[in-house]
């Protein structure tokens, strides 16, 4: 998830100035000699250390943008592992990686020129590292229809916001059945179809501390119709007296 606001907006961006260099590059390497993959519905099956490195590169072209990156779901990771692939994010970002505590400002960032925030889902593995931040919840309401998706997320706001960063997740979710009487539609198709309706319940949304304010929101396929920058303008609603 990138995000970018107005630059007169305290909210989460940054710069920074961590180049990946060759040593950099070997440990992305090295995680293909690893049983250690990004796995995702959308992103399948990429190295983890390529994708990462990847990432790198484009922060450092773009210096105000913030990444956050949601590790989880781990599948049969050890120890071991878990200490591997953390040692190649903290080689391959370093100094842009911000470090768990407080939740930072926009200007915050910019002035320690960091850029990454990374999530992880495994607790013992936080408690050894700075540089992770426990898991951000996530609201994943695990469902086809986009009204009771939103009627999902309407339900989640009105139990009030949790603590700090978390996300409100506009994902369409295929499950067996739907599969099954649509063989020939995509998780594409079914997202851009919500599209219209999602970006309604976007607009209508308050950011900040306030029980009922959304914080992060995170979803699939939404480059389309100026999507992203109705979730940026958002921000705005807070420079308003």
């Amino acid at each position: 998830m990138v995000g970018h606001t107005d630059p007169g907006r305290d909210a989460a961006a940054g710069c920074g100035c961590a180049v990946p260099g060759p040593a950099d590059r070997a440990c992305a390497r090295g995680l293909y000699t690893e049983p250690v993959l990004c796995a995702h519905d959308v992103h399948k099956g990429a190295g983890g250390g390529d994708t990462f490195t990847e990432i790198a590169e484009w922060l450092q072209s773009h210096p105000r943008e913030v990444v956050i990156l949601a590790c989880r779901n781990f599948q049969g990771m050890t120890c071991e592992l878990h200490d591997y692939l953390v040692g190649c994010i903290v080689n391959i970002f370093g100094d842009m990686l911000c470090p768990s505590g407080e939740v930072p400002t926009l200007r915050q960032l910019w002035a320690r020129e960091q850029q990454v925030i990374v999530s992880y889902e495994d607790e013992a593995t936080v408690s050894r590292y700075d540089q992770l931040w426990p898991a951000i919840p996530y609201w994943w309401g695990n469902a086809v229809k986009t009204d009771v998706l939103l009627r999902f997320l309407e339900t989640m706001k009105g139990q009030g916001r949790p603590d700090g960063l978390f996300v409100a997740g506009i994902n369409i979710t295929e499950n067996l059945c739907y599969i099954l009487l649509h063989p020939v539609d995509s998780l594409e198709e079914m997202t851009r179809r919500s599209l219209p309706l999602m970006t309604e319940w976007v607009c209508a949304q308050q950011p900040g501390q306030s029980p009922h304010c959304t914080n992060i929101i995170a979803g699939d396929f939404v480059d389309a119709d100026g999507f992203v920058s109705k979730v940026i303008s958002l921000n705005r609603k807070l420079l308003s007296p």
